[in-house]
């Protein structure tokens, strides 16, 4: 059995951030990433299939202490890739990484003031137990082994090839042949104009139409200023300048919805021209940023339609036949291969089976702390990003969360940190679905699996980046809610094994 004093479980995009942000700040603390995979990177290493790309700009979606010198703003996903291996080797986080472990189980002990993991070596490769002061889930959101999968009716009587995105076959040749594709998401904007320019035809089918909006993949004034200006002043600029636009932005559209909507669909008609049926295809049901506006660069999606290499029916699939779809309008499409970008299958806590002193953790019961904790949970930290902003941002205050917390507890010589409802301050707080304002169906499927917000702060996972900042850079660790206990040295006997529903106000 190894101990470290920090597990961060996950060698992606955020695994590698947080570990160069815990080396940087706390660089006495030993740590290891483990990951269930045989490669760093996490999604932009997983997802194989063409074009796939951000739909960030990288000079947000980039580290704040890594500038980001591609070319494109809205990169691809080999050069995501690249850029999240050379930021580990450039910062010998690489020697941290353990590959194929995947976490199983976490049990928290607070007589020992630690977690104890059980790890898989990889199929069939045996186990082995890890244990850490504090565990930080770097995993993302959603699972890895499989994506969402609807049953549709008949979908084995197709004898083409159907394709989840998520598992891309290697050898899949679409060079003249007819494509579907299921969805009407990121992954679908991508797949469409990416596919039409060698495929014979493809078709997006989609339920309901999804907001879309064009920007150009080159980022012409962060541009100009990497020829006046070093490389990391040119980036802090322009990261700086691209947070406040965006932020700008999605307050905009949250203040004026009807004047967003028009404006986004009067680019679309635009683009498409006055005899396409943008009302049809291209007006959702919901408003802005319901669910995450999905940024195509440079028109490409437009541009394919317009080539007639590309077109969009929205309908509802009856069933699967031999040679395509049938749709409930009673038209067929058909089909050689048919991609099902229909989502993702999410999980919380990267899927581990976790407990404290003893009793299984059921997250749905518990409060989101600042979007990262969870009440009644000691040392755990998950780091997910943003749904409306880019991932990074989120990640980059979570580590440093992290940092800023491990230090106070080493001050104060305290080996726990629980969050926990105040009895005076929250003892009428009012309990709330997480993500109740973002109605995207993977989203809502995995509803029931997550932490509850709470009517106030600590208890709520904003989705706004100027409010966390305050919530999470610049108030104290120490709030109230955050309780650090467990002193260093203590015997044993004396150290208080609470209960996980002590001193919790009803909800």
């Amino acid at each position: 059995m190894t101990h470290y004093n920090v597990v961060i479980v996950g060698a992606g995009l955020s695994g590698i951030g947080c570990a160069y942000h815990l080396q940087t700040a706390c660089p006495e603390k030993s740590f290891v990433l483990l990951e269930a995979r045989d490669a760093i990177g996490g999604t932009w290493d997983l997802f194989r299939y063409p074009g796939i790309r951000s739909d960030s700009d990288m000079h947000t979606l980039g580290y704040a202490f890594k500038p980001w010198e591609g070319g494109k703003a809205l990169a691809d996903g080999p050069s995501i890739l690249d850029y999240i291996k050379e930021t580990a080797e450039e910062n010998r986080i690489t020697d941290h990484i353990r590959f194929n472990r995947q976490v199983t189980s976490a049990r928290w002990s607070t007589r020992e003031a630690c977690w104890t993991l059980d790890v898989e070596h990889g199929k069939g490769h045996g186990r082995d137990r890890y244990t850490c002061d504090m565990l930080l889930l770097c995993g993302g959101y959603y699972r890895y082994d499989r994506g969402h999968a609807p049953a549709f009716k008949d979908a084995d009587t197709f004898q083409g090839q159907l394709v989840h995105p998520q598992f891309w076959p290697e050898d899949l040749d679409y060079a003249g042949k007819k494509v579907v594709v299921i969805g009407s998401g990121a992954t679908a904007m991508t797949l469409v104009p990416a596919m039409a320019k060698d495929a014979a035809s493809v078709t997006m089918v989609q339920r309901s139409p999804t907001y879309v909006y064009s920007m150009p993949s080159i980022d012409h004034e962060a541009e100009r200023l990497r020829k006046y200006l070093p490389a990391k002043l040119a980036y802090a600029i322009t990261r700086w300048r691209n947070i406040r636009m965006n932020q700008w932005y999605y307050y905009q559209t949250r203040e004026d919805v009807e004047k967003t909507k028009q404006d986004l669909i009067h680019l679309v008609r635009e683009a498409l021209g006055p005899d396409y049926d943008v009302e049809k295809h291209f007006t959702p049901r919901y408003n802005p940023w319901d669910q995450r506006l999905c940024v195509i660069p440079d028109d490409d999606l437009y541009d394919a339609i317009n080539a007639g290499k590309a077109n969009v029916v929205t309908d509802e699939i009856d069933r699967f036949n031999a040679d395509g779809l049938k749709l409930k309008s009673g038209d067929e499409l058909k089909a050689d291969i048919i991609i099902s970008a229909t989502g993702l299958a999410l999980n919380v806590a990267n899927g581990i089976d976790v407990s404290v002193d003893g009793e299984p953790v059921d997250f749905a019961e518990t409060f989101s702390y600042k979007g990262m904790m969870f009440s009644d949970v000691p040392n755990l930290v998950q780091a997910t990003g943003y749904f409306n902003a880019s991932w990074t941002l989120k990640i980059d205050l979570t580590a440093e969360y992290v940092c800023r917390l491990l230090n106070l507890m080493d001050k104060q010589g305290m080996r726990q940190a629980t969050p926990r409802l105040r009895e005076v301050e929250d003892a009428d707080i009012k309990a709330m679905s997480g993500n109740d304002a973002f109605t995207a169906g993977y989203i809502k499927r995995a509803q029931h699996l997550f932490p509850k917000q709470g009517d106030r702060a600590p208890w709520q996972q904003t989705g706004d980046y100027y409010a966390d900042k305050k919530m999470i850079r610049e108030a104290p660790v120490e709030d109230g809610a955050l309780r650090l206990s467990n002193p260093a040295g203590a015997p044993k006997e004396q150290v208080s094994v609470t209960p996980a529903t002590a001193d919790r106000p009803a909800a």
